[in-house]
Order: C-alpha cells, then sequence, then structure tokens
C-alpha cells in the first residue's frame, strides 16, 4: 500500500523534502513507517525523541494501523505561538466573523475582533495579542515566517475554542493566527475571549495561547542578519505519543524498566 508522508518545521530540512510517498506491506503500522523513514534519512533519529506524528490531521501513536492512501505527518515541537472543514481568509476578520478560528496570511485586525465579539451580556472580553518582537537568542530579529499543517491546524484552534467554552462557561471565543512573513511589531496571534466574568475570560485567554503553543502545528523561523533558525517549540503534552516510545530497530514497545 502507499501512504503520503508530510514534513514540517526543520524535519523538512533534515529530510531534505516536504513530502513523499512510501511503499509498506499491507498490516504495516505508524512504527514501521517511521523505521523505513529513519532509514532513507538517519539524520532524523535523532529528532525522533522531541517530535509527535499525525495520521489523517489527528495526533496518533507509534501501534496505529495504516491504509492505503493514509497521510502521515511528522511533527516537531510546535511554536505556535489546535471534523471541521478548514477555511482560511484573506481579510481581516471582523463583523460577522467575530468569534471563529481562522488562519490568515494578511494583517490580523486586533481592535475589530475584539469589538466584534462583544455582546449586551458580557461583562467582560480578554484579549491576548501575539507580536513579532525585535530580538531573540541573544541576536537582532528581522523578520518571521511562520508555516503550519493548515488542515490540522485548523481543527486544533477549533477544538480549542470549544474546549475552552466549555471548561470555562465562557460565551465566546475567537483564535486568528496569521502564516507567512512577519514584520517586527505584527500581530501573529490573536484570541480574544468573551465572558460574564472577568476572570473566566482571564483564564480561558491565558489556558487557549498556553495550549495553542504546545499542540497546534504551527512553526515559525526566526530572520537574523547572520542566519536563520527554526523556533524552539515546547514539548508536547504527556497524551501526545512520541516515535521514542518504539524502537527503530525492532519491536514496537521498549521493555519496562
Amino acid at each position: 500500500m502507499r501512504v503520503r508522508i508530510l514534513f514540517f518545521g526543520q524535519l523538512k530540512e533534515v529530510a531534505g523534502r516536504e513530502r513523499d510517498t512510501l511503499e509498506l506491506p499491507e498490516g504495516a503500522r505508524v512504527s514501521d513507517l517511521l523505521r523505513r523513514c529513519a532509514e532513507l534519512s538517519p539524520a532524523l533519529r535523532p529528532y525522533y525523541s522531541a517530535m509527535a506524528v499525525a495520521l489523517n490531521q489527528q495526533y496518533t501513536q507509534a501501534s496505529a494501523p495504516l491504509h492505503e492512501g493514509d497521510e502521515v505527518a511528522l511533527i516537531p515541537p510546535v511554536s505556535g505561538g489546535s471534523g471541521t472543514d478548514f477555511r482560511s481568509s484573506s481579510k481581516p476578520a471582523s463583523g460577522e466573523d467575530a468569534g471563529v478560528t481562522k488562519i490568515l496570511r494578511e494583517k490580523i485586525d486586533a481592535p475589530a475582533i475584539a469589538e466584534a465579539i462583544k455582546r449586551p451580556e458580557d461583562g467582560a472580553v480578554a484579549v491576548f495579542e501575539g507580536i513579532v518582537r525585535n530580538h531573540s537568542r541573544n541576536r537582532r530579529t528581522l523578520y518571521l515566517d511562520y508555516e503550519a499543517y493548515e488542515p490540522m491546524a485548523i481543527k486544533q484552534l477549533e477544538e480549542l475554542a470549544e474546549q475552552a467554552r466549555s471548561r470555562f462557561a465562557v460565551r465566546d471565543v475567537a483564535i486568528v493566527h496569521r502564516l507567512g512573513r512577519l514584520e517586527i511589531g505584527e500581530t501573529s496571534v490573536l484570541i480574544a475571549v468573551a465572558s460574564a466574568h472577568r476572570a473566566a475570560a482571564f483564564d480561558a485567554c491565558r489556558w487557549l495561547i498556553d495550549t495553542l503553543k504546545k499542540t497546534v502545528p504551527i512553526w515559525k523561523k526566526e530572520y537574523f542578519e547572520d542566519g536563520a533558525v527554526w523556533a524552539d517549540g515546547e514539548p508536547f503534552p504527556e497524551e501526545i505519543a512520541k516515535p521514542s516510545d518504539i524502537s527503530l530497530d525492532r519491536g514496537e514497545k521498549p521493555a519496562s524498566k
């Protein structure tokens, strides 16, 4: 059977390609695909201890079975800062677009989003705006470039918004993330939370950005005067299985310690 494989962030540079198609025997699992990738690109091996794997746009385990036409993505730690159709927009979100999740390639209109999400029953709107700063790693930053596994990213963002509404009992949530080249001072991510009370809005807003930066497949590359590097991502949550849980030589699980 044939399975598509995608590489993102620094992994596409390590592998020397953005995508590939592998021929695997019937009954193969994600672990078999990972071993095959390591054979074809040995330089990937050191990264297996930190990355995650997505199967058809959902995080998965190494033991998951594969089928003809599946899409497997190798996902390095994200630096986004997460069953709905992918939506993107070329216009800043405002008005009727408030309360949704979007991925844009144009400037984010933060004031318009914050204003549009308000309703008469709200007592608070908490807003987090991530902006591009002019320094990182003790060097002057020239600009950033964001990329994403877009279909999976929008699904993850929508799931986070729904979880926030339920978990913190807030009325509505808007999450907008930008891709492409961003200049110093521009907004990369905007989160707005509307609620009857300020505590819930603050708590939900903080949880959303912290979780987004650990789970949503969005990466940034930092450009300096003397070169460029992919930003270090935060470790994945424990519930997201990593390829380090398998042996690349044989078997699927290491012996219990």
